[in-house]
């Protein structure tokens, strides 16, 4: 393989080609290029040059005098003015604008639609040879303006690349060479020349001196802009307007106001550094404009009326944010570096400190205010990033009122290394425009420490950013050095007006630095000892930014050294009167609950009206007018229809009457899921599609303008960010039934992170309860290791102070009264719930329920056996879910009368008072076992089988698989025969 290059007698020779226009040819004849160009191949050994002919750059490929040369690409067929009119290294940006123009001409600029309409086909155009030369003064300033425009165009597209971002660089960004002006076929003696430049920072013309200026003033100074892959044009020119205008020097009122918030953020944090040496804080300490930055945002906010905001973060910096931007006292922050613990504590006593959330008021100095809040979270970082996503999108419902107003504002902080080396970024920047999941935009602050934890980025990503993931949403990412707050300030609001004219994310990435190591107690020069040589230096943000507007005049010393003595002084104030009130050597025990002393959840009426029922189901078979069903969908629909009066309500029907009826109590219901509006096993059909038109209608939507809102969704597929996201929701929505299903049960596997960090542990650490329901399918089916288990084992594992409930029914009138008790039971008595749901047993002709069921009772926790003579009864075995069905067919077919089989639906909080009932019933000397198919080691043995041996008092034994490390075999045929050894060893 050889490269090609152009040899041309005016340039040096190189060894291959720029990086950015390296190409490789075969060695067999014609190879298609970058941009759409082809070359023949040269024999091998050829040497390479590039060269410049007439002020014209060309490429081709030679050895001695035989060379081959470009010709035009498909693109710019049958536009001979075009034909061999290169442009060096920028030979792409031609390319682009050219593609451009023939979608749409009105998205490229004058001096581009100049060019390409005068190549139209049939222009007189002189001919031209291999080398392009410029005949005349007229065409020769129409190449040049063409030039010029293409130089404006690979600023705007690589200007990021020579700007002054790093605070800890010795020397401003280097030159590039593919914005140099030699590459654009342009040289010193054009520079002050006027070109054309058609509206470029508001000018019709030009020089090329001054077009430098204004390209290195907007694109290579403080802040890098990364914008030219958004696929909008209306967006770039939105982007390039502001970019590019002049932008006014802050005024002294908005100086203080930085100066001061520099102040504040740094004063807190050296406090913090002496009065608790060696205690973790994950210090701000080297990024203070992070607050700066927020300050601008919350103020713009407030002057657009935005209502609220809500920041998701992880640790670093936590503590600085809540004292100086969410408002949180600062005796408490101290109280909690004392260890002290009070239960009482809205958000909760049972973690570190640094990953607490809050609620509280911004207060800006001119006295402006808006709530806002930052969101608890654990220490896996970016998780908390959907989390937020989803209290925010809740919030806005309520506030909104359904409409696309948009009025709480998300905020995301993150890490450089978490932004880039965790999915979960990407998983929920992948949500941001999606029907469900949209907030209008979120704006991402990642306070770039330039470090992991101590990998270095060459070590921790493979892209040049850390923000590069936003690109694939198509968000502008705006590099700003840490160290020019006011630039931090000017591009905070831009990233929000974009926010509030786009509706979408936006990056801003905050390059500093972090002048400790990953806490405070961790020494950083170990790995990186020439960066920290450098930190350890450096002054820090408020010195350098005081020291610059005391030179300029616009301050005096007195009055910097004034705001920062008056933040120490109510810094020590705080201090003193936390010490005052503490207890010397004592710290207050928070008493942890057994289930015992947690009182039990009242009982909640949940049976429904047979009126109520009958106006449910009707929905089932009315659409609109017009409206074509599948033909493969009408005929479940008309079963349904006909389910009440036959006594065969199915899991499907009995879950549309539990929403439906939801509905009409006045209780919103959220449903997300992969694939969950049709129902992975086709049995749901919660949203129908038209067959012709593919209008979509939602039955359940129908029932009146009294009934509460039914929102279905089809979720990405993602577990991660989709259950992260639902679990926030249900945080703001109290007031509503949230359901996430996952596609199958050991799909939740992707989301362990949120079950462990958030859904089984939030209420103990941070006194944050949440109702959010997890519908998960599960069930030994014979469909191998995968899509069998939903992993009862490791719920019921995390199962502790009533912290939630687990619950596999085997009837669908229970599992209708287990949805409503979960949506209508009392607040404070509300906890996750999981759920078991059934696969097979959807369609099973004997798992159904009469409406009878669904207008009395409530939720059994325990299904006794009403077949069985108790006083005859020799055997009982205990089970949950689809086994019964198993066992009771093989009971009924070799008439057994000797045998109970007793189900438990609810296995935790487990039905101590119910199964001992019904154990109670039956002989002292009868044999208990407990009955699963799942392997030994797994299921729900290890942890039921201590309770159920209690309450019967004799031994107990486990008939199940022997134990496995995979939760079912790969073979149907081989299930089976398990199967119906399973079943028959449980009656031997």
């Amino acid at each position: 393989m050889s490269a090609c290059a152009a040899v041309m007698a005016h340039l040096p020779v190189f060894s291959s080609p720029p990086l950015s226009y390296r190409r490789w040819c075969d060695a067999a004849g014609w190879v298609r290029l970058r941009g759409g160009y082809e070359v023949e191949a040269a024999p091998l050994g050829g040497t390479g040059a590039i060269g410049q002919a007439d002020g014209v750059r060309h490429w081709s490929y030679g050895r001695g005098k035989k060379a081959i040369h470009t010709v035009a690409s498909q693109s710019r067929a049958g536009h001979p003015a075009l034909y061999g009119l290169e442009f060096g290294l920028n030979e792409w940006l031609v390319d682009e604008q050219y593609e451009r123009y023939l979608r749409d001409p009105g998205s490229v600029d004058q001096a581009w639609r100049g060019l390409f309409a005068s190549s139209a086909p049939g222009t007189d155009q002189p001919e031209r040879n291999d080398v392009t030369t410029e005949g005349d003064d007229t065409g020769g300033a129409a190449v040049k303006a063409v030039r010029v425009a293409a130089l404006i165009h690979a600023y705007r597209v690589r200007g990021h690349l020579m700007a002054d971002t790093d605070p800890l660089a010795a020397a401003r960004g280097s030159a590039h060479p593919e914005l140099d002006i030699m590459a654009f076929g342009l040289g010193d003696e054009d520079l002050n020349r006027t070109f054309v430049v058609d509206d470029f920072a508001g000018q019709v013309t030009m020089t090329l001196r001054d077009v430098l200026q204004i390209l290195r003033e907007s694109y290579c100074r403080s802040v890098g802009t990364q914008y030219m892959h958004i696929q909008s044009s209306e967006e770039r020119r939105w982007v390039q307007q502001r970019i590019e205008s002049p932008h006014p020097r802050a005024d002294r009122a908005e100086q203080l106001q930085i100066l001061y918030r520099l102040g504040a953020a740094e004063a807190f944090e050296t406090f913090l550094h002496t009065k608790y040496v060696g205690q973790k804080r994950y210090s701000l300490e080297g990024g203070e404009s992070a607050i700066v930055l927020l300050d601008a945002l919350l103020h713009r906010s407030i002057r657009h009326g935005v209502g609220e905001a809500v920041i998701g973060m992880a640790h670093r910096g936590r503590l600085n944010v809540l004292a100086n931007i969410v408002g949180k006292s600062y005796a408490e922050i101290f109280h909690e570096f004392g260890d002290a613990v009070d239960i009482r504590s809205v958000q909760g006593s049972g973690d570190v400190k640094y990953h607490l959330g809050a609620e509280g008021t911004y207060r800006a100095l001119n006295g402006d205010t808006i709530a806002v809040s930052v969101v608890a979270n654990p220490s896996h970082l970016e998780i908390v990033g959907p989390v937020a996503q989803g209290v925010v999108r809740a919030k806005q419902e309520v506030t909104a009122g359904g409409s696309d107003t948009f009025p709480v504002l998300p905020i995301v902080v993150h890490g450089d290394a978490a932004f880039a080396g965790q999915g979960v970024v990407g998983e929920t920047l992948n949500m941001s425009q999606l029907p469900g999941y949209r907030t209008g935009g979120t704006v991402h602050i990642v306070i770039n420490n330039q470090l992991g934890f101590t990998t270095s980025p060459g070590h921790g990503r493979t892209s040049g950013y850390a923000t590069d993931a936003a690109r694939t949403v198509e968000a502008p990412i705006f590099h700003v050095n840490g160290d020019d707050p006011e630039a931090v300030v000017r591009i905070a609001r831009l990233a929000f007006d974009y926010r509030q004219a786009f509706h979408k994310d936006v990056v801003v990435d905050l390059i500093c630095y972090r002048r400790h190591g990953h806490s405070e107690v961790d020494d950083p020069s170990i790995t990186q000892p020439a960066m920290y040589d450098r930190i350890v230096d450096k002054p820090s943000v408020r010195k350098l930014y005081a020291e610059a507007l005391v030179r300029r005049g616009d301050i005096s010393e007195r009055q910097v050294e004034g705001a920062l003595r008056d933040y120490r002084e109510r810094l020590e104030r705080a201090f003193v009167e936390t010490q005052a009130l503490s207890v010397p050597g004592h710290s207050p025990e928070r008493t942890i609950p057994m289930d015992a002393a947690i009182p039990a959840a009242p009982h909640v009426a949940t049976a429904i009206t047979e009126a109520t029922a009958r106006h449910v189901i009707a929905s089932q078979t009315s659409w609109p007018q017009g409206f074509t069903v599948h033909p493969r969908v009408l005929p479940q629909l008309h079963r349904r229809a006909t389910m009440l009066d036959a006594g065969t309500i199915d899991w499907a029907t009995a879950e549309a009457l539990a929403i439906g009826s939801l509905l009409l109590d006045g209780v919103p219901v959220r449903l997300a899921g992969q694939d969950s509006r049709r129902g992975t096993f086709g049995q749901r059909h919660a949203v129908l599609t038209d067959r012709h038109t593919g209008v979509e209608y939602t039955p359940l939507s129908s029932l009146g303008a009294s009934a509460a809102d039914f929102t279905p969704y089809d979720s990405m597929l993602s577990e991660l960010a989709a259950l992260a996201f639902e679990y926030g929701y249900s945080l703001a929505r109290p007031d509503a039934l949230v359901l996430w299903e996952a596609q199958f049960g050991d799909f939740a596997n992707g989301a362990q992170t949120v079950v462990d960090e958030y859904i089984a542990s939030s209420e103990q650490k941070w006194g944050q309860r949440s109702g959010v329901t997890l519908l998960l399918p599960h069930g030994l089916e014979g469909q191998g290791p995968d899509h069998s288990s939903g992993r009862i084992e490791r719920f019921l594992q995390l199962c502790a102070q009533r912290n939630m409930g687990v619950a596999m029914p085997s009837l669908p009138g229970n599992y209708f009264h287990l949805l409503r008790q979960q949506a209508l039971g009392e607040r404070e008595h509300r906890r996750p719930l999981i759920v078991f749901t059934p696969k097979s047993m959807l369609r099973l002709k004997g798992a159904t329920s009469t409406l009878t069921e669904l207008t009395t009772g409530a939720f059994r926790a325990v299904l006794p056996d009403e077949t069985a003579d108790a006083a005859r009864t020799g055997r009982v075995l205990v089970c949950s879910g689809k086994v019964f069905y198993d066992l009771d067919a093989y009971r009924r077919s070799s008439n057994l009368t000797d045998t109970a089989i007793v189900r438990v639906e609810r296995l935790y909080p487990f039905p101590e008072r119910e199964l001992s009932a019904e154990l109670a019933r039956f002989p002292a000397d009868a044999e208990v076992r407990w009955v699963q198919e799942e392997p030994e080691n797994q299921g729900a043995w290890s942890f039921v089988g201590p309770h159920v041996q209690r309450l019967a008092n004799r031994p107990i034994g486990c008939v199940s698989r022997p134990q496995a490390s995979a939760p079912a075999g790969g073979s149907a045929r081989r299930h089976a025969i398990e199967q119906k050894d399973l079943v028959a060893s449980a009656f031997r």
